[in-house]
């Protein structure tokens, strides 16, 4: 299958994202080089175009496209012609119309990505839409449980805190789920939405619960900005009764992962303990996520991903 575009996980097959990991595993090998500058994306141009706050994503997207040997630029909403009235879809046709290969986008409103892709020639990435998806977060998380546990499939997957906000969530329960793990989600009743099931995870408003005989444990940033007020007392109660410290990560596997996608919330989502703990891999998820987005774009850049049978 070719795909221009990487709008997210829920359409992708496991033979692409297995063929994404496998690519982005060959990438980080690069990235360990004394030498990072690699002719994949030599001649195309890449461009950022974030409507949102983002520090992690979008340095790492941009130094894939700068390792890659590709023109990279940045554009955020508040320096551009988006405050003198300019529509999404005119700032869009404007970046395409100067030969933009890859455009790379974050947007507050869920679907933004999807509405642009079929109107441009360049390859949309979805760098993360409102509540809906971030393809690339969960394709580097499930890189880096690949490489420090072997296989995906088979592994139980706990992820908790604020899963109604988080578009995280839900790339993640969409692509380990078609690799063969079990997911369960865990939180507050206020911050877990109705139907989380039929995604194909369990839904446990125990922490406790949620994280027993886990393989890998993963936090979720507590979205103060995306909420209304009254969904949790104060950070102080939510760390009391949702947050993770040594005692209840205690409930998961003596070998068990500790992951966040960042920033991590020291003593709300997690302990510092458990943060800096040996079980943690947060920094080398941020590793990952350079491999990945390598990898995407490059695949894109050929014309989607072929689709190859894997183990997992």
């Amino acid at each position: 299958m070719k795909r221009k575009d990487l709008l997210g996980l829920k359409d992708l097959s496991a033979e692409e994202i297995r063929n994404i990991l496998r690519a982005a595993e060959t990438m980080k090998l690069i990235i360990k080089q004394p030498s990072k500058k690699t002719p994949h994306l030599q001649g195309r141009t890449v461009v950022n175009l974030f409507y949102e706050n983002s520090t992690r994503t979008r340095l790492s997207f941009e130094l894939a496209a700068k390792y890659m040997s590709a023109n990279a630029a940045n554009i955020t909403a508040s320096g551009s012609s988006v405050q003198k009235g300019e529509t999404l879809i005119d700032t869009a046709n404007t970046i395409n119309a100067m030969g933009t290969d890859i455009l790379v986008m974050r947007h507050s409103m869920s679907g933004a990505p999807h509405l642009i892709a079929p109107l441009v020639s360049a390859s949309v990435v979805n760098a993360g839409d409102g509540m809906n998806e971030h393809p690339t977060q969960a394709l580097l998380d499930m890189l880096t449980i690949k490489e420090k546990k072997g296989h995906i499939g088979g592994l139980k997957v706990a992820i908790i805190g604020d899963i109604k906000h988080s578009r995280v969530v839900r790339s993640n329960i969409y692509g380990l789920t078609k690799l063969g793990a079990e997911v369960s989600v865990g939180g507050p009743a206020t911050l877990i939405p109705q139907g989380m099931e039929k995604m194909g995870c369990k839904v446990f408003k125990s922490i406790q619960e949620a994280i027993i005989d886990a393989d890998v444990v993963m936090g979720l940033r507590i979205q103060l900005e995306r909420q209304k007020s009254g969904l949790f007392p104060s950070l102080r109660e939510y760390y009391r009764f949702f947050g993770v410290d040594d005692a209840r990560l205690k409930y998961a596997k003596p070998d068990a992962l500790v992951m966040h996608p960042g920033p991590v919330n020291r003593g709300v989502e997690f302990s510092t303990s458990v943060i800096d703990g040996e079980a943690s891999v947060i920094n080398e998820q941020v590793t990952s996520g350079v491999a990945v987005r390598m990898a995407v774009m490059y695949l894109l850049s050929r014309g989607g991903f072929d689709t190859e049978e894997d183990d997992g």
